[in-house]
């Protein structure tokens, strides 16, 4: 009988095994490697690693380029999270209206989503070019100032949230579009029925019904946020003067620029936690927002 139980309790457990041998591999273990990092001072090369404690740690929490990098990913995250759902969302309620040409359209906005982010970007600098680009090919037409898009700190971040946002709308969109269609019909009717206005069905009906799909895209988009690389190498490097070097460049620049690992890691495991707390912090606010069907 004890054997039986035994052979029950491990069941579950062999289940799960095929998942968890390349979660502890991929992911469980460097993390935890990457931590041990971040205690350490270590070029990269050599082949011992000299345990210095929190020293990184207070090293870092010193540095004014890590407040700097902070306060960017900050404006990096809410100039791109909020316009992407924003926008998606009404793309979505204008594509919904099955206007002719739609699944053309959405064709169209979607595919910059599957295109690769290198490509995207490097089309985009040639766009951005201060003399001939298309962007200052178009002010100077409206009879407007051009603009420095890349090489003024003031634009460099907005033009690397342009592309970001442009890039994924549509992803946004076709989740949107999804969870529009599937809203049921006869509460709308029934509000209509009621005299609710479009407005009112709208922010009663349809907005509480796809919040989930709104939580969805909240947090992914925040991780794609924190996690976005490829176009601001592409575009910026992360300059001019650090106006678009977000935590996880900065990471980038520690790490393979000046080898210093100790350093990089501590950036990590910092990174990492601020990802943690704002997941926590966004399904702590949707129990009391998000509503399940």
């Amino acid at each position: 009988m004890t054997r039986s139980k035994v052979v029950n309790g491990l069941k579950p457990v062999l289940f799960t095994l095929p998942a968890m041998v390349p979660f502890v591999l991929f992911w469980l273990a460097p993390l935890l490697y990457v931590l041990y990092l971040s205690f350490t001072e270590w070029d990269f090369m050599s082949p011992e690693k000299t345990f210095v404690g929190l020293q990184n740690y207070l090293d870092l929490f010193s540095n004014p380029a890590f407040y700097k990098a902070l306060r960017v990913t900050v404006l990096f995250c809410a100039g791109s999270v909020l316009p992407i759902i924003l926008l998606g969302l009404g793309l979505a309620l204008l594509m919904n209206r099955k206007l002719k040409g739609s699944s053309l359209y959405q064709v169209l906005l979607f595919s910059p989503w599957v295109t690769p982010t290198v490509a995207v970007s490097i089309v985009w600098s040639w766009i951005y070019e201060p003399e001939v680009g298309l962007a200052n090919t178009v002010l100077d037409f409206l009879g407007l100032e051009q603009i420095g898009w890349l090489q003024d700190p003031k634009w460099a971040l907005i033009g690397v949230l342009l592309v970001t946002i442009w890039k994924s709308v549509g992803w946004a969109m076709i989740f949107y579009l999804v969870a529009l269609r599937n809203v049921p019909s006869d509460l709308l009717e029934a509000g209509e029925l009621d005299g609710a206005s479009a407005a009112q069905k709208f922010f009663r009906i349809t907005l509480p019904l796809i919040s989930p799909t709104t939580l969805f895209l909240f947090v992914v988009q925040l991780i794609q946020a924190l996690q976005a690389y490829d176009q601001i190498n592409v575009l910026t490097q992360g300059g001019p003067s650090g106006s678009t070097r977000t935590l996880l460049y900065l990471y980038y620049q520690s790490a393979f620029e000046s080898f210093q690992i100790g350093e990089a890691s501590s950036v990590a495991v910092v990174l990492i936690v601020i990802c943690m707390l704002l997941s926590v912090f966004s399904f702590g606010v949707s129990k009391r927002t998000t509503h399940y069907q």
